[in-house]
């Protein structure tokens, strides 16, 4: 399990190290910039989520597409749920990739829209070491399909807070190619440029509603190829929820000292409710699969929260290394924990890597 940690360590040390970048746009989010120093990070996330061999709970699952895809050909996608993986799985095939080449397609999606959501917050290395115990090695490691969907979905967040709803509503739209419950996400961005309450009220409730069919409602085939098995997926989702929670009732108590661009506010307030929705959700329904599964898309909240918490409670702009510190221990005890006593973990153990053709 060392390779997790030492993933873990270095945007950790960064994190320590580091104070709030400064620079804001006149709509208060912050300019992107990548050097080398990031560039070298893309390259390590690619690598290590796309070259891993026999590593997730899915592994097995994500070869059967692999070898579903040798006798398909590219105009059956349009018959096909989540095409644009099938359509990796197509390509691979004909390349001589085998998983591997689908895995770090993926994984390039994936880094990219991590760096990119990270990149435009305040203390990024802060944002990509809180990504690392689970967004990264638990989703982008084991869940492919969804990962890849996580990782558009954050550049749509960061094109949404700089009021590019086309270009958020395409990167949502990208997302539900790889993963159609990605969509449920799109009635959010009415949610946010809209001022009626009842029309706001009746979207919350297309969220769910389209939750429901879009998860609950489809085939036993579908539901064995995408989850494998529903116990496994809903083994620890009450903890899984709970970690959306608590971030979510953090930023709207604290929401209003954070330097953030009034879209980013009301989105990621939304996106609070949603959490703690879902988390009440779970004792009072018996959709744990679907609330754990939808609740992969609210994980970048936690970034957004963890990222702003320092110069919130402590002093602006400084670094803050008792608050840093405080929050790295949090997860790195959800590392630990959950590669020690997490039921699928071994899954996950050892971490291999090279090229896996098929």
């Amino acid at each position: 399990m060392a390779p997790y940690f030492l993933l873990f360590l270095l945007p950790v040390l960064m994190s320590l190290t580091t104070s709030s970048v400064t620079g804001l746009r006149q709509d208060r989010t912050r300019i992107l910039r990548f050097d080398m120093i990031w560039m070298l990070v893309f390259l390590v996330l690619t690598m290590s989520i796309g070259l891993r061999i026999e590593v997730g709970g899915d592994w097995d699952s994500y070869l059967r597409y692999l070898y579903r895809a040798e006798t398909m050909s590219i105009s059956e996608l349009s018959l096909r749920d989540d095409p644009a993986y099938w359509l990796l799985n197509i390509l691979s095939n004909q390349f001589g990739l085998g998983v591997t080449g689908v895995n770090t397609a993926g994984a390039i999606i994936f880094s990219t829209g991590l760096i990119v959501f990270c990149r435009s917050m305040p203390r990024p290395w802060l944002a990509l070491a809180c990504a690392m115990p689970y967004l990264v090695t638990v989703v982008a490691m084991g869940y492919t399909r969804q990962g890849i969907a996580v990782g558009l979905l954050m550049i749509g967040f960061v094109a949404l807070g700089r009021q590019k709803l086309l270009w958020f509503i395409f990167y949502v739209l990208a997302g539900a190619l790889f993963h159609k419950t990605a969509v449920v996400l799109l009635p959010l961005a009415a949610l946010v440029f809209s001022r009626n309450r009842v029309l706001s009220f009746i979207l919350i409730l297309m969220v769910f509603g389209a939750s429901y069919v879009l998860v609950l409602q489809a085939s036993v085939e579908q539901m064995v190829d995408a989850y494998v098995d529903e116990n496994m997926v809903s083994s620890g989702a009450m903890i899984r929820l709970a970690m959306n929670a608590m971030p979510a009732v953090l930023f709207l108590y604290f929401r209003k000292r954070f330097i953030i661009s009034d879209i980013d506010r009301k989105f990621f307030s939304l996106l609070s409710m949603v959490s703690l929705f879902m988390f009440a959700a779970f004792f009072v329904t018996n959709i744990s699969t679907a609330l754990d599964r939808l609740a992969l898309y609210m994980i970048p909240l936690q970034l957004v929260l963890f990222s702003h918490l320092p110069d919130a409670l402590g002093r602006p702009s400084g670094r803050n290394v008792v608050i840093v510190l405080g929050i790295m221990s949090y997860y790195f005890a959800v590392l630990f924990v959950w590669l020690n006593f997490a039921t699928h973990a071994r899954f996950w153990l050892p971490y291999q890597m090279g090229w896996a053709g098929s």
